[in-house]
């Protein structure tokens, strides 16, 4: 089930914008413009994380955080354009999680939403074994069999496959599998998504030329097979 964000700035077009990246990146995600109607919102959607601007009329960000709090224990992050270090402090002291200065990337946006889901608890919660088609991974052990031969791979290669597996079908973008992979995988370009699955399907598939297993969605990224 897709987790619910609620992203609250005054500013329509940034509303709209992080609306439709999020949703891209597999988030439901509902709007407010300012305080008041977040506050509304919030307690007829429940929603898993706020994204949340500081610097809003009618109920700013601050005030906002103190009567949500009153009321529910949802993680926040907080958007400002203020750049003095006592603004973040004071957001970080009244209950947010992490912030995030503007101008900001969607992508850097996007991973600190996962990373806070994580940090929290309420990221999804996903299965130690994975198993698609003759695919077996466990992701304690850090092993993967392919039939009954073991297949040794790189950190990058086993956390990719892993993406993958765990949603047979999905077309994964290039940023999106770079912003959730982790360690030395976090590379600041797309294109060595191409390197690693180049690389795995060398190992995992049959036929490297015909992937069985790992496709190319082409203008999109990449997915693992239905069965």
């Amino acid at each position: 089930m897709s987790k619910t964000v609620l992203v609250v700035d005054d500013k329509k077009e940034l509303r709209t914008m992080v609306k439709a990246y999020l949703e891209a990146e597999g988030f439901r995600v509902v709007t407010a413009a300012d305080g008041k109607e977040a506050l509304f919102v919030a307690r007829h959607e429940k929603p898993d994380l706020i994204v949340l601007d500081l610097m809003m009329p009618n109920m700013g960000g601050y005030e906002f955080i103190r009567a949500h709090k009153r009321e529910a224990d949802t993680p926040i992050i907080i958007l400002t354009a203020k750049l003095e270090e006592s603004d973040k402090v004071l957001g970080l002291e009244l209950g947010a999680d992490d912030y995030v200065t503007k101008p900001f990337s969607l992508r850097e946006l996007t991973a600190r939403v996962r990373a806070v889901l994580r940090r929290t608890g309420r990221g999804p919660v996903e299965p130690e074994v994975l198993r698609a088609a003759d695919i077996v991974l466990d992701r304690t052990a850090r092993r993967v069999k392919v039939g009954d031969r073991p297949v040794d791979l790189t950190p990058s290669e086993f956390d990719l496959l892993a993406i993958l597996m765990a949603a047979p079908g999905r077309a994964f973008t290039r940023s999106e599998l770079l912003d959730r992979l982790q360690g030395d995988a976090a590379e600041a370009y797309e294109r060595t998504i191409d390197v690693h699955i180049r690389n795995l399907r060398t190992k995992i598939e049959p036929d490297p030329s015909k992937p069985r297993y790992v496709e190319t969605v082409y203008g999109v990224g990449y997915r693992f097979a239905e069965e």
